[in-house]
């Protein structure tokens, strides 16, 4: 997708990149995936196929936590392949000081299969995609730490403080663009009157993105497996905010798929009580937020993701205040 952030960049520069990590005779160099941040492209070198990762150019205004998330992206990779079994591309070069192009890259394997939305299944390989990716978060969520938020932003004691804060970055993010955001307020009051149910809650990995763009699947001898990409938008948290991808048009409640085989493999259950609907409602509202924000500073009217935005943005708004006035 056409996106303001994506930095531009012609594939004799590309093959510059790769020869400096010492791969050499890059070939079929094409653009990767749909995603509408980053720019990443594809090439193949003596057998072999990579992916390469492209920050946006230094000079577009980006979201405050977008700042050097493609370092904490590397990061989270780590995290994952050093305590997962979730498979993961391997990261092969880095180079966050600028020395071949004015903005943060890495180069990593390009893993086989295909986007899970893309991905030809079985009625019953079908079913089983909520309960498998549920499971992956339950691993994920087994990774701790003590403080909370984005590690690119500066962490917090607790999950009220990050949350709190990262609502109020957003809003600024607004403000330097001019505009005001009443429900991003209005996120923010409901997230002080709830500060005592917020501040309970455990800190561990956190992916937020689990869409099905960023599962990857592939058929080895009958069977599917999974793996996760990019995991950028990844923050010390709480873990019942990820349920905000799983089953995404459902309730908490009724994500029993989901709930299920989470519970089933993961070292603290949700129960879908009073004050776990209270932190989903938040998570919901951090979203949206996200949603009606970037929208100023990826895309104009003009574009699909301007009105997609606005559409999601509002859903995922209703769907927390509802919660938030009635819990």
């Amino acid at each position: 997708m056409i996106s303001r952030t994506k930095f531009k960049i012609d594939s004799t520069t590309i093959e510059n990149l790769l020869c400096a990590a010492g791969i050499a005779g890059a070939r079929e160099i094409s653009p990767l995936g749909a995603g509408e941040y980053n720019a990443v492209f594809s090439a193949t070198a003596h057998g072999k196929e990579y992916a390469i990762k492209i920050a946006p150019p230094k000079d577009v205004p980006i979201l405050t936590y977008e700042k050097g998330m493609m370092r904490a992206e590397v990061f989270w990779y780590r995290q994952m392949r050093e305590h997962t079994s979730i498979t993961v591309p391997e990261i092969y070069f880095a180079d966050f000081e600028h020395q071949q192009i004015p903005t943060d890259y890495f180069i990593m394997e390009k893993l086989s299969g295909q986007q899970l939305d893309k991905m030809k299944f079985s009625d019953a390989e079908r079913a089983q995609t909520d309960s498998v990716t549920a499971t992956m978060a339950a691993q994920i969520h087994k990774i701790k730490n003590d403080r909370f938020g984005y590690v690119q932003n500066g962490l917090h004691d607790d999950w009220y403080q990050a949350i709190r804060a990262m609502v109020q970055a957003l809003l600024d993010d607004c403000a330097r663009k001019g505009k005001k955001s009443k429900r991003g307020k209005k996120l923010l009051t409901w997230i002080d009157r709830y500060r005592d149910v917020l501040e309970k809650a455990e800190c561990c990995m956190v992916n937020f993105d689990i869409w099905w763009p960023n599962i990857i699947c592939s058929r080895e001898n009958g069977t599917i497996k999974y793996a996760w990409i990019d995991p950028e938008r990844s923050f010390w948290g709480d873990r019942i905010a990820d349920f905000v991808c799983l089953e995404w048009t459902k309730p908490l409640e009724q994500k029993k798929k989901s709930l299920a085989a989470y519970n089933a493999a993961a070292d603290l259950p949700i129960h879908v009580t009073r004050e776990e609907k209270i932190r989903y409602a938040v998570a919901q509202g951090y979203l949206a937020l996200i949603q009606e924000v970037e929208k100023y500073y990826r895309y104009t009217p003009a574009h699909f993701g301007w009105w997609r935005n606005i559409l999601s943005s509002a859903w995922f708004y209703r769907s927390a205040f509802r919660i938030l006035e009635h819990p």
